[in-house]
């Protein structure tokens, strides 16, 4: 059974929009002036494009319903895609940005008609900012009254903290080819344009290697939040069949698809057709209490220490 569509495909489809128009004026502004800056801010646009059609391509495929060599189905498409786009990130964004900024440090050239750089930047950082206030928005939503660095730990959902992150590089990067632009015109210094492509680069590394760390562990498989497990602990518990239970093993499949495993002790003398009675209306419960648990599996088992 396919997934819910998530929120954040809106704010996907924005940043794509924008990230294609945006990276097609600075590549024609790069041309007419020499900017290596601008160069590096092209890139990083081309490259947030690509991105953002790997994440759609994530959440379509992730949606694909199971099948009998994916009887948890396809969730985890989401979370390698999003891998690949902060690789993407680090070595074509972070890479070439740096590449071409030492390259103009190295033969540094003064920028022709400057003013195209002033107009494609102010453009560039309407657009940005329209799509970081989508992402923003929607990340907030999500979060709730969580700080921010813990919801972005917390996250489960790489569509919505990818392209956040993203636009808030693009903003950052905007700011620093501007200052290089300026800086390099206003004192005459061509190289000061290399040396903001290379805080560019610099910029999108940092930010690849966080996409980088955070993504790699929702690949390899997140458990619940442990208020949530305490939580389905509590209910199973009051089934007054139970005698005992272990500590939940559970794990992310997509940002809303998790699959927990609970060890329970029933009481020794309960019928067979109650065990499974009861386990099935547990299964229902929890399913109804908690959406997100999509594959719940109730292990009856012997909890109880041997007699010494």
């Amino acid at each position: 059974m396919p997934t819910e569509e998530p929120q954040s495909k809106l704010a996907i489809i924005t940043a794509l929009a924008a990230n294609l128009g945006i990276a097609t004026i600075k590549f024609v502004a790069a041309w007419f002036t020499g900017s290596s800056a601008m160069l590096a801010e092209g890139i990083h646009s081309l490259v947030d494009t690509a991105n953002e059609w790997l994440l759609l391509l994530g959440l379509r495929k992730s949606q694909q319903p199971a099948t009998e060599w994916r009887p948890f189905g396809y969730g985890r498409e989401l979370y390698f895609w999003a891998f690949m786009v902060a690789v993407f990130i680090f070595i074509i964004g972070g890479g070439l940005s740096l590449y071409d900024g030492i390259d103009h440090i190295r033969h540094p050239a003064p920028l022709h008609s400057p003013t195209w750089n002033y107009v494609v930047l102010a453009v560039a950082f309407c657009f940005d900012g329209a799509s970081f206030l989508v992402a923003r928005r929607t990340f907030n939503a999500q979060r709730g009254s969580q700080p921010f660095w813990k919801a972005f730990r917390a996250s489960k959902d790489p569509s919505i903290f990818v392209v956040l992150f993203e636009d808030a590089s693009d903003l950052l990067g905007l700011l620093i080819a501007f200052l290089g632009v300026f800086l390099s015109h206003l004192l005459n210094q061509p190289v000061l344009d290399g040396v903001a492509s290379v805080l560019i680069g610099l910029l999108l590394l940092v930010v690849a290697g966080l996409l980088l760390r955070e993504t790699k562990s929702l690949l390899l498989g997140e458990p619940a939040e442990p208020a949530l497990l305490e939580k389905i602990t509590e209910l199973v518990r009051a089934e007054v069949t139970i005698v005992n239970t272990a500590p939940p093993l559970s794990s992310y499949l997509s940002p809303h698809e998790l699959l927990v495993v609970l060890p329970v002790e029933f009481s020794p003398d309960l019928p067979a057709a109650q065990l499974t009675k009861t386990v099935k209306q547990l299964r229902t419960a929890i399913e109804a209490a908690y959406p997100d648990v999509k594959h719940i599996f109730i292990q009856p088992t012997s909890l109880s220490k041997p007699a010494s």
